[in-house]
């Protein structure tokens, strides 16, 4: 949406347009993730939006959202372009909000079930509680290889899902995203997501709710490659399941698993001194992982509310004040996750498979979206080899 010239447009800020619209910020926000207004950063503020004044006159007249552009702006260098519209969330003056509600507000309360029922349009979460266990289990030492055999198990049994009702499809993902959490907490109770997790990794039931907190928090971000992974193979008729073992596939590949996994390491070896190594780390390296988020950015913001809800005891708390006061910024989404795994004694990949599962909620939903609501992926592969027939 951004590919119209911004020297044609006039941006205002959100006051001015919530007062000339005269609704509140969320709906606000909502008109932003359904493509009816575009926004964009403020370039004096980047922890601010500003909003497309033609489009809110347009909205004033009762006029539907202008025609974007179809084709992207050629830019020298590039590769491959895709423009892609979504409408489960979106980042909004340094807030992350799934389907116009603030994520870190959301979780404070709300189950990863919850969740899944906002980002998947789902009318009815006690869905998921008539869904029973599958006996036929799948078998992995980890969490990830079991969670990728849930996913491939799927792909082959679930047909085309250009070939299903939408409602079905939704039934499919739920069935999915239960499997999912069976194959990693075990047999039990049929109790939220988040407990049959704590009961797995025999967390006390009073700490269970960091689990939950951690799960709604991962479920989705801003476009990254994993996005448009599941997105092409959805659009490109792929089932649900297939779809979402190309976005997970390609999220344990991408920087964020990395930094992740650095962040765990991090924790563990600074636990005992984290002045100290802390120090010694910047004398070696020159940055410290998992303290790179900006003040007032949505990463920070997520950080901020999982840590501030974990107890943390005082060793874990050590670790996130010397590494903000010595790094290159606040801390991160990643080194939350990685501090409230420490926190929990979760085992040494917890961190990644709290993320690996909540994030696979939204990648569902964006499968989801694509094939039932999704317009087509507008891509361009600028090719930049020899010469046809060049020896």
């Amino acid at each position: 949406m951004q590919a119209v010239d911004d020297v044609t447009r006039r941006w205002i800020g959100r006051n001015e347009a919530l007062d000339r619209l005269g609704i509140k910020t969320q709906t606000l926000y909502a008109y932003v993730s359904r493509g009816r207004i575009i926004a964009r950063p403020d370039p004096a503020d980047s922890r601010r939006s500003l909003y497309d004044a033609e489009d809110i006159d347009r909205l004033l007249r009762g006029e539907g959202p202008a025609p974007r552009p179809t084709t992207a702006p050629d830019r020298s260098g590039v590769r491959g372009e895709a423009d892609i519209t979504s409408s489960l969330s979106v980042v909004a003056d340094g807030r992350l909000f799934y389907r116009g509600l603030d994520a870190v507000q959301l979780a404070q309360q709300a189950t990863l079930e919850e969740i899944a029922c906002r980002l998947w349009g789902l009318r009815d979460v006690h869905l998921f509680t008539g869904i029973k266990p599958r006996l036929d289990g799948v078998i992995g030492v980890s969490i990830r290889a079991r969670t990728f055999a849930i996913l491939s198990r799927r792909a082959e049994e679930d047909v085309t899902s250009r070939a299903c009702e939408t409602e079905a499809l939704k039934t499919q993902a739920a069935c999915i995203l239960n499997e999912t959490i069976d194959a990693a907490s075990g047999p039990g109770p049929r109790l939220h997501f988040h407990q049959r997790l704590a009961r797995a990794w025999k967390t006390v039931d009073r700490d269970s709710h960091m689990i939950r907190r951690a799960l709604v928090l991962s479920a989705d971000d801003e476009l990254d490659s994993a996005v448009l992974a599941v997105r092409a193979a959805a659009g490109g008729g792929a089932p649900i399941a297939g779809a979402a073992l190309a976005g997970l596939t390609t999220l344990v590949g991408s920087t964020v698993l990395r930094d992740l996994t650095d962040a765990s390491t991090w924790v563990v070896d600074a636990r005992r001194s984290p002045v100290e190594a802390s120090r010694r780390r910047l004398q070696e390296t020159g940055s410290l992982p998992g303290f790179t988020a900006v003040a007032g950015s949505h990463d920070a913001g997520r950080a901020a509310a999982l840590l501030s809800a974990a107890d943390l005891p005082a060793d874990l708390r050590a670790v996130q004040q010397a590494g903000e006061a010595t790094g290159d910024g606040q801390a991160t989404f990643a080194m939350a996750l990685a501090i409230i795994a420490r926190r929990l004694e979760l085992p040494r990949q917890g961190a990644a498979d709290l993320f690996m599962l909540g994030r696979l909620t939204g990648l569902l939903g964006h499968a989801l979206d694509q094939a039932t609501n999704g317009s087509p992926i507008r891509a361009r592969l600028r090719y930049v080899g020899p010469e046809p027939g060049a020896n």
